[in-house]
């Protein structure tokens, strides 16, 4: 089943690799593309209580993260303050994955979902140099 996830993801990662954001014509940076597809996915179902995505997806979710966290940070972003960032994302899907394995409450993992998606914000947010 993982193998099948991570082939999954590398299609969809080399996929996007090749794609171009066609408004600003900036390369894409593909590992942020394909989290986020998981992160939306399981984030926005979870805002209005319905965490059957989230559970669902909690795999794929940290596989993406860990494979963005791995990938070469794009000149346009903070080196450092988005390599750190990714490590906290990543951590931060780890547990998410532990939290469902272990069945722990929907509200728990609400809060989980949600602090990873402020994370993630940060990232595609503050992490950006000024001038991108």
């Amino acid at each position: 089943m993982i193998k099948s996830i991570k082939k999954g993801i590398v299609a969809l990662l080399m996929f996007g690799a090749i794609q171009a954001d066609a408004q600003t014509q900036k390369p894409l940076w593909p590992q942020m593309k394909a989290f986020h597809s998981f992160m939306s996915g399981s984030f926005h179902p979870a805002e209005e209580g319905n965490l059957a995505p989230l559970k669902a997806k909690a795999d794929s979710l940290y596989i993406t993260a860990k494979l963005w966290s791995e990938s070469a940070i794009p000149a346009s972003f903070k080196p450092a303050e988005t390599k750190a960032a990714l490590a906290k994302l990543e951590a931060q899907c780890a547990a998410i994955k532990a939290a469902v394995s272990d069945k722990k409450p929907d509200e728990a993992l609400k809060k989980m979902i949600t602090a990873a998606h402020d994370t993630f914000h940060h990232i595609v947010g503050e992490c950006r140099k000024a001038d991108d």
